[in-house]
């Protein structure tokens, strides 16, 4: 009997994705262990391998498509000897396929009922009576991914008088993409209908162009957590300055040893997260989290690095790093930091750090303040190392300075626990060797 294909859980906490794209074909013969599809979920995009061999008999859901619940079933198998007449009880509509569309469905719904306030809003701009719903996968109802359906809103597209090159008709974010680039009609009258007292006759044009850059699952979760945290954490920031010229050197020393044998590259970056884990592991009030219930102090010291990525942010973990090397640290974070650029990375890579760290110097920022990463306590936004004038024994000199600023969550992290966390990170910082001992 066929062998449906559901939705995988790629982490313990996803509930959906977006089935960003498929590798194989309806008819295509796979087998185990062949990549079969491309998964998007908040943090990275990966490959998905089949469990079972046989033939691709039915893709249920377009690629493109959003919101796609786990157990979701998205295509189906047939066995060998089996041709698509098996496929009957997978007939009926498709129903696995609406059930990606079933959160934003509520919204949508009252765009394809025969409402009464759509038509009249178009007859006044239209010059032409307005063009017949195109029969999209059959009845009615106009069938679009919701990827497809909040483009052709945002783009002024008329859903109507476009065909859908996806399942059973579908329309998906590729038709969509199709038609802008080749002019398709814009339901102007959409931008009338917010405003149905002011004159009808022609649509609101924007103060200036722009273009529309659809949000994917990152970049959503970015904006949900963040700010969750800066309106539910009660933030507060202490600034320190630490001279980095004994750093510098120690680091220029260390890696012209490292370079006679390619063991190593040290960056000003693995000394931070060194500095920071065993700045921690001195202070561990700091190291903490906080929940209604309590207050927890964890026992471990892993460190997530903000590693800026294609259209989002994401935050690879060094896992116990206070009982790590410089050159550990700095091996390991170039191999994060290049999954994570790819996409590559696995869910216990980038998710349970205790504490953050921002880099944001090698861009020539001199100061910021970072937003702390739920539910951590704390993250340490680090600035560029610059030469400033500095007093030593009364006399004007020359130190090359970093800046670093902590934000606490005050609930968690007190002004004298977070100020004793910095001096700490400080003289480990101006005094590198003892990072050594």
């Amino acid at each position: 009997m066929p062998i449906p294909v559901t939705m995988p859980a790629l982490s313990p906490t996803m509930e959906e994705g977006t089935l960003a794209k498929w590798l194989v074909k309806e008819g295509q013969a796979i087998s185990a262990g062949d990549v079969i599809a491309e998964i998007e979920t908040d943090k990275a995009t990966m490959e998905v391998e089949a469990v079972d061999e046989g033939t691709v008999g039915r893709i249920m859901v377009a690629e493109g498509t959003e919101g796609v619940k786990v157990n979701t079933v998205i295509a189906v198998l047939l066995e060998e000897g089996e041709d698509k007449g098996a496929l009957a009880g997978f007939d009926a509509g498709a129903a696995p396929a609406p059930k990606a569309d079933a959160k934003p469905a509520p919204q949508e719904q009252p765009k394809a009922a025969p409402a009464p306030a759509p038509k009249p809003a178009a007859q006044p701009v239209a010059a032409a009576p307005a063009p017949k719903p195109a029969a999209v996968g059959g009845g009615d109802r106009i069938i679009a991914s919701p990827l497809a359906r909040r483009m052709a809103a945002q783009s002024g597209l008329d859903l109507a008088a476009l065909s859908g090159s996806g399942p059973k008709g579908r329309i998906v974010k590729a038709d969509i993409e199709a038609a802008l680039s080749g002019g398709a009609p814009v339901q102007q009258a959409a931008t009338v209908t917010a405003l149905p007292q002011r004159a009808p006759a022609a649509p609101i044009q924007p103060g200036a162009a722009y273009t529309e850059v659809p949000n994917n699952n990152m970049r959503k979760v970015i904006a949900r957590r963040l700010t969750e945290s800066k309106q539910q954490v009660p933030h507060f920031y202490l600034t320190i300055d630490c001279e980095i010229d004994k750093l510098l050197a120690m680091r220029k020393e260390l890696n012209e040893r490292g370079a006679k044998n390619d063991a190593y590259k040290l960056s000003v970056n693995d000394f931070v997260i060194r500095a920071a884990a065993l700045a921690l592991k001195k202070v561990p009030s700091a190291n903490a989290a906080w929940t209604d219930a309590a207050t927890l102090r964890y026992e471990t010291v892993d460190i997530s690095i903000a590693v800026a990525v294609t259209n989002g942010l994401i935050t690879p973990v060094v896992h116990n790093a206070d009982q790590k090397g410089l050159a550990q640290i700095s091996n390991e974070m170039k191999d994060l930091a290049g999954r994570a650029h790819e996409g590559k990375l696995m869910p216990e890579e980038y998710q349970g750090g205790t504490f953050s760290i921002s880099n944001l110097g090698m861009f020539g920022i001199k100061e910021f303040a970072a937003v702390i990463n739920p539910p951590q306590g704390a993250i340490l936004a680090v600035g560029m190392g610059e030469q400033r004038p500095v007093v030593k024994d009364g006399a004007l000199s020359i130190a090359t300075v970093m800046s670093c600023t902590l934000s606490c969550d005050h609930r968690v992290v007190d002004g004298a626990i977070g100020a004793e966390l910095l001096q700490a990170f400080k003289g480990f910082i101006e005094d590198p060797v003892t990072m050594l001992l």
